[in-house]
């Protein structure tokens, strides 16, 4: 079995056809001594060719220089490398440093944009940001107001600054940003305020808009084609998002596109999922809600979807399908095809024909997923490509006002936005998992633009029944849909992956350890407890000659809740703060980049 890394033939892509993809990024991302994407390269494999770590001798890692980013609250996503320069960013207010590598962290400059104070309440879940992005000498930032800014990567000037959403009606923005070809790709938060999700495309020279897909609503909002734009092989059809909603409710439809993007140069396709319909309460919205709880795959250029596949259809849990989208090469049943694997918040691990959307694998990789018992795989069945849900733990069918209890996985999933890995060595990818699950009790809500539009109340817990911890780091087969290791954690593991050259695979844990496994077997091999808690990405890179591991501490986003924003009630942070109580026993707030390398 074959795994190819889409750029590790970059230089094969370039020479061939250089109008494929932003030239400068695929350059880059062939080289591993830096890190240009959040994803490290346009597959998001988060896989490094730099094997001077390794198994034999990680265990003599030491950290090299820290540095404090001087906020804190959840610091998610991972600093970028340019040369000699690291770009560091952090939660709200989104400030960004420049910092020089030939002088331990010395900062060559500093933006911090002034941002109204009041798009913090409207933020779900903790003010998190996932991070840069880097292209033809600038620095992208997705601020938390929705301010879309390019910065001088020199000099950290603004280059042009575009809005991309309005907070007073409850959009903001989480995530980070893909520049593709001539575009920046960006998307959009606050499906919990009843917003209508959208993904857009600006102009990466002057941020003029290209254009912009929404997720749900009409055909022509959503560049969706009714002939052409297919489901699981067969043509959508017309309407295929406004048949799915009762009256206008498409409207305050939710679907956010707060996750990650992954790109396909040869295909020049453009991944990425939907999040929930709104309101959490399904009684409100009958039908499938289409295309909340979605994968989409458009056309980079023009942005008209090639095709879709909704995972969870009318949403009853808060199942966001944003989570990452992994593209590799494999043999399956002797034949090479071009495969997506994604990990839903549902709890079941997909893999997809890429170019077509056809429907290869669905199978839990947490094994206390109930809410359903499978995903219908049967081509000749009504309901082919759909999950086959147990009433019990369907909070429709036991209706408003009643607590439907012990639903595996909990609202934030077998896992969250936190990517996975993969290594083309192994061909395993390598996914921080929740092992968590909840009851749930949906109620009736009112629309009021700019208010929470929520409509359900949340506990969490552990799963049952098992190693008594709310996390699992697993090595997952996407070609045979199953689990081929798993290493218990006490907590959920919050942190991205990093696979290597080296067969070692980075995460980080609640509690502020990073930690080191051996890809092939899961064996820790080294841990070292960093000031706070780890919901940032792993990432390496290579300075000088030397092979380096960086990591933001910061503990917080939607499990850290309790903590980040100093919440006691068990309900609150939509259910978090009690479950994850005892994180307080292990660590505090912070906010610090450590950096580590092998000694001289």
């Amino acid at each position: 079995m074959r795994a190819v890394h889409l750029l590790a033939v970059s230089a094969g892509i370039l020479g061939v056809a250089p109008a494929l993809a932003n030239d400068d990024v695929l350059k880059r991302t062939a080289n591993p001594a830096e890190q240009v994407l959040q994803t490290v390269d346009y597959a998001n494999t988060r896989y490094s060719k730099l094997d001077q770590i390794n198994t034999g001798n990680v265990n003599k890692l030491q950290v090299a220089w820290t540095f404090s980013t001087g906020v804190l609250r959840g610091h998610e996503g991972a600093p970028l490398v340019v040369g000699d320069v690291m770009y560091v960013h952090t939660p709200f207010p989104n400030i960004v440093y420049a910092l020089d590598l030939n002088q331990d962290g010395k900062i060559l400059w500093k933006y911090e944009p002034k941002q109204d104070p009041n798009v913090i309440p409207v933020m779900c879940c903790d003010t998190v940001n996932r991070g840069l992005a880097y292209a033809d000498g600038a620095v992208f930032l997705h601020q938390a107001d929705t301010t879309i800014v390019s910065l001088d990567a020199k000099t950290g000037k603004v280059n042009w600054s575009v809005q991309n959403g309005d907070p007073k009606i409850g959009e903001t923005n989480t995530a980070t940003v893909m520049p593709v070809k001539d575009k920046l790709i960006v998307g959009i938060s606050g499906a919990e305020y009843g917003i209508r999700g959208h993904v857009t495309a600006y102009d990466l020279k002057t941020g003029k808009q290209a254009w912009r897909a929404y997720n749900v609503g009409p055909d022509a909002e959503m560049k969706i084609d009714p002939e052409k734009t297919t489901e699981l092989g067969k043509p959508v059809g017309k309407d295929s998002s406004i048949k799915t909603w009762e009256g206008d409710q498409w409207k305050t439809g939710g679907a956010s596109t707060w996750g990650w993007y992954s790109y396909d140069p040869k295909l020049n396709l453009v991944y990425y999922g939907t999040g929930n319909p709104s309101t959490w309460n399904p009684k409100q919205r009958p039908g499938d809600n289409k295309w909340s709880m979605t994968i989409f795959a458009r056309d980079a250029d023009t942005g008209v979807a090639k095709w879709v596949y909704q995972m969870t259809p009318h949403d009853e849990w808060d199942y966001d399908g944003i989570n990452e989208m992994i593209l590799t090469d494999q043999k399956v049943d002797g034949k090479d095809r071009p495969l997506l694997t994604h990990f839903d918040r549902n709890g079941f691990g997909y893999t997809l024909d890429r170019a077509t959307g056809e429907l290869l694998v669905a199978e839990k990789y947490d094994p206390a997923v109930n809410w359903a018992t499978k995903v219908d795989q049967d081509k000749s069945s009504k309901t082919y490509g759909r999950p086959l849900v147990v009433a019990k733990y369907s909070t429709d069918q036991n209706g408003e006002d009643t607590n439907s209890k012990g639903i595996c996985p909990a609202a934030l999933g077998s896992k969250d936005q936190q990517p996975a890995a993969y290594s083309p060595k192994t061909n395993l990818f390598y996914v921080p998992t929740n092992h968590v699950c909840m009851d749930y009790e949906p109620f009736r809500v009112s629309y009021t633009p700019g208010q929470p539009y929520v409509g359900a109340t949340l506990s969490m817990y552990p799963a049952p029944n098992s190693h008594g911890g709310m996390g699992n780091f697993i090595a997952w087969d996407g070609v045979a849909g199953k689990i081929k290791w798993s290493v218990p954690e006490q907590f959920s593991v919050w942190s991205g992956a990093l696979a290597t050259a080296g067969d070692v695979v980075f995460y980080g844990t609640l509690e502020g350890y990073l930690k080191a496994v051996d890809a092939k077997t899961g064996k820790e091999l080294y841990k070292f407890k960093t000031p706070s808690g780890i919901i940032g990405n792993v990432m390496t890179f290579q300075h000088k000659g030397k092979q380096n591991i960086a990591v933001l501490s910061g503990v917080g986003g939607w499990a850290g809740i309790g903590l980040a924003a100093g919440l006691t009630d068990p309900n609150a942070g939509l259910g978090a703060v009690g479950g994850y109580a005892a994180l307080s026993n292990y660590t505090n707030l912070g906010g610090q980049l450590t950096v580590f390398n092998l000694p001289n």
